[in-house]
């Protein structure tokens, strides 16, 4: 949870999950294309200073939980979420490059820090074309914060993915 702090300095919905998931899976939380962190083109994701993990190109704009958990941070800017999985696993994800610097204009969240999600249940909404507007990519990074905890963290798909898709595995 350190890192969530460090990041963004803090702060019941109960929806069906639309899909059971698996122990240290990371689910997709968008419709997209998979990539690499390499690919996502920023210097702190791409090297993976926060975490391994992956970064998505997304068709679609609600960002759902790709696990089932308990949110640790939602920054007033709503461009992320931080999230401890059941089985430990700490999970960053951040909409778009710099999106920080539209102060939430353009996201809505639909969870708060403390609140249970279940695996599939939406937490963040986004437009888009405000992204666009605004001049910055709308690139997602799903990020495991903790993986020290873990052996590895590898990536399970590339290329076209549906909400749902498993993602990422730590072992």
């Amino acid at each position: 949870m350190g890192i969530f702090n460090k990041l963004f300095g803090k702060s019941s919905d109960d929806s069906e999950a639309s899909f059971q998931p698996e122990k240290n899976v990371v689910y997709a939380p968008v419709d997209g294309q998979a990539i690499s962190l390499k690919e996502i083109g920023d210097g702190v994701f791409s090297e993976g200073v926060l975490g391994p993990g992956c970064g998505m190109i997304p068709e679609s704009e609600t960002v759902v939980s790709p696990v089932s958990g308990r949110i640790l941070t939602v920054p007033d800017t709503k461009h992320a979420v931080g999230i401890e999985s059941d089985d430990g696993l700490e999970i960053l994800i951040h909409i778009g490059l710099d999106t920080v610097e539209m102060k939430g204009d353009g996201f809505t969240a639909h969870v708060k820090e403390g609140d249970q999600v279940k695996c599939g249940q939406p937490l963040i909404s986004f437009s888009k074309k405000k992204i666009a507007a605004a001049g910055y990519k709308d690139t997602i990074a799903v990020l495991v914060t903790n993986s020290e905890d873990y052996q590895k963290v590898e990536p399970l798909a590339h290329g076209s993915v549906k909400k749902g898709t498993a993602l990422l595995k730590a072992e």
